[in-house]
């Protein structure tokens, strides 16, 4: 059995790691005091090849694997956890995009979120329906040319205040998901609102709410067929979800690298604090549970990329690291004391931000129900 990161992977990491350390690491809390997602920042990932990974070469994107997608992740996560969403935005949108779209759709849209022209959102959660995604309201009703004009509202939506355009789940037929489209809109256009939310954490994103009075979207606009959206979307989640258990270990993991050197450097009763155990075990706890979830995230991704089926191992990775995550870096706070209770330190904002993924992109509640199936069968579980 191989295992392990193989020279260009590891050429990879070392690169990005540099890279994030020198161009996001500076700007992670201003960014958060700011509240707003910089154009700058877009460009800065974009240049790096950050937004077009998942992206086939011939639209302008890097055709990367699902691996180098989640070694990216973790090392932006360990600079600027608030950056890791261009990045998981762009995979799953890209991914989503490339697996239904038509190839004029391809060449028209690809290419600008492979330079960062165009930031994506995806839009799915309503007021009434979060987990319960199949039973959305937004109604897309013909008009009668060809098209369609969407009414409602969809909230909790990242990077909904700077997003240009979304792919946005509709109803066009009954109710369930067979009623259910796709559509890539611009958010640019007559009849959409936005309103930002005031957030504990992960306050660069832009999470917001969206209303749709009367807009249009026509019949090219449509990705894949009418009636196959929420199917077709829901299927990208998987492997994007084992990516945001990376960005959220890369936050723990470099929370960890700094609580060890607060306990070799901090001295009290004669010698570094490390010496005592009620500082090294839980360190070496967290060093230890962390290892574990990483497996589990990169297993994901290398079914992904072979072909074969990682619903379940997704599944494991989105319930497991985000909450393992908030735990060491609450752990490292408290290693590091007052210093690590002030603003000027950044593990005390690496905690509020981590705890958004808990809640976003799928509650542990969902990711328990999808591991029991797989392990149970359908038949015998929940």
């Amino acid at each position: 059995m191989h295992y392990g990161f193989d020279d260009d992977e590891q050429v990879f990491r070392a690169e990005i790691a540099r890279w994030a350390e020198k161009i996001l690491a500076p700007h992670y809390q201003g960014d958060d005091r700011a509240a707003a997602l910089r154009r700058t920042q877009v460009s800065d990932m974009a240049a790096m090849g950050m937004t077009g990974l998942r992206i086939p070469e011939e639209y302008g994107g890097q055709d990367a694997s699902a691996v180098i997608a989640g070694i990216a992740a973790e090392e932006v996560g360990r600079a600027d956890f608030n950056a890791g969403y261009l990045l998981i935005n762009t995979a799953l949108i890209s991914d989503i995009l490339v697996r239904n779209c038509t190839e004029e759709q391809k060449r028209q849209w690809l290419p600008g979120i492979a330079s960062g022209e165009t930031v994506p959102a995806i839009m799915i959660t309503e007021p009434e329906h979060g987990t319960d995604a199949a039973a959305l309201g937004l109604r897309a009703t013909p008009d009668g040319e060809g098209g369609w004009s969407l009414d409602g509202e969809k909230t909790s939506i990242t990077l909904g205040m700077a997003a240009d355009r979304a792919v946005v789940l509709a109803r066009t037929g009954g109710p369930g998901a067979r009623g259910v489209s796709a559509f890539w809109v611009d958010i640019s256009a007559p009849g959409i609102r936005r309103t930002p939310f005031d957030d504990l954490g992960s306050r660069a994103i832009g999470r917001a709410s969206i209303f749709f009075d009367g807009v249009r979207v026509g019949s090219g606009d449509l990705i894949g067929a009418e009636g196959d959206g929420f199917v077709s979307v829901m299927q990208g989640f998987d492997y994007s979800r084992a990516i945001i258990g990376l960005l959220c270990l890369g936050a723990a993991q470099q929370s960890l690298d700094e609580a060890v050197q607060w306990s070799r450097d901090r001295q009290a009763f004669g010698g570094p604090i490390g010496r005592f155990q009620g500082v090294s075990f839980p360190l070496a706890e967290a060093t230890t549970y962390v290892t574990g979830a990483r497996h589990v995230c990169y297993e994901a991704l290398w079914r992904k990329d072979n072909g074969l089926e990682h619903s379940s191992e997704a599944a494991m990775a989105k319930f497991w690291a985000p909450k393992l995550s908030v735990d060491v870096i609450h752990q490292c706070l408290l290693t590091l004391g007052h210093v690590g209770y002030s603003t000027e330190h950044k593990v005390g904002q690496r905690l509020r931000d981590v705890i958004g993924l808990e809640i976003g992109d799928g509650t542990a509640q969902v990711s328990k129900l999808v591991i029991s199936r797989h392990l149970l069968g359908r038949s015998f579980a929940p």
